[in-house]
């Protein structure tokens, strides 16, 4: 067995260099995905218990039916976590992305960290080297450096390849569980409406050197519309402001 934590009595896992004080905020993007989110609390939640987290789950839901923007709901659960509690670790998940092994631990380490390195989807192996798509793991102090993800990704695609470059671009790395530990079971669906590929997406990644600092949390605008409390979970819908055409 693993030996307690001298400081705070919990259990330390060895498999990677993390803080038994961390305060975790895990943010799922979302719109209309209950059947997966009741599919994900039944069998995340006990993980998240099992590893003895201090945490919170934010479940930051767009309101209406224009394009989906995943990477700002993201940035809006950065914010909107913080005005409740004082979390300094952010784990960002999809709501359809199911964990295999409890020793991939939902914290933060000295440089952001990609949890979701083996999904079933694509035959547990990494597609690419930058990948940080599906779940992922930033401090306050690393999302804050990075200026958060780009709130400009409208659609499917692109957000996480434009996150992996602000890591890159501030100096830091993405650290990653072996392959065994960080498998993942990916809930199957088919893809959402008004969440079609975004045709800029290829040509957005060459900018993303030149919009780190003005574009991210410094020029987030969004309203709530709604703060639900569940025993689980924070529901909280927003209204994204999608731009018109």
């Amino acid at each position: 067995m693993n030996p307690p934590c001298a400081r705070c009595g919990k259990i330390v896992y060895p498999t990677e260099k993390v803080s038994c004080l961390d305060k975790v905020a895990v943010i799922i993007p979302f719109r209309n995905r209950y059947e997966h989110l009741t599919h994900w609390l039944h069998y995340v939640q006990p993980v998240l218990m099992r590893q003895q987290l201090d945490y919170g789950v934010y479940v930051i839901n767009q309101d209406g039916d224009g394009a989906f923007n995943r990477a700002k709901l993201m940035n809006i659960g950065f914010v909107e976590a913080l005005k409740e509690y004082d979390y300094n670790c952010f784990v960002f998940s999809d709501v359809d992305l199911v964990p295999i092994d409890d020793r991939n631990l939902y914290r933060c380490s000295d440089h952001p960290r990609h949890l979701s390195v083996a999904v079933d989807k694509f035959n547990f192996i990494l597609p690419y080297a930058t990948i940080f798509g599906g779940v992922s793991a930033l401090s306050e102090q690393q999302f804050l450096k990075v200026n958060g993800f780009s709130n400009t990704f409208w659609g499917w695609g692109g957000e996480d390849d434009d996150m992996s470059q602000r890591i890159s671009y501030r100096r830091m790395f993405i650290s990653r569980p072996d392959s065994v530990t960080g498998r993942y079971k990916m809930i199957q669906h088919k893809r959402d409406s008004h969440n079609d590929p975004n045709p800029r997406r290829g040509q957005k990644l060459t900018e993303t050197y030149f919009n780190i600092i003005k574009d991210g949390l410094s020029t987030l605008s969004y309203t709530v519309r709604e703060i639900r409390k569940d025993l689980l979970y924070t529901l909280v819908t927003v209204d994204v402001q999608v731009p018109a055409g």
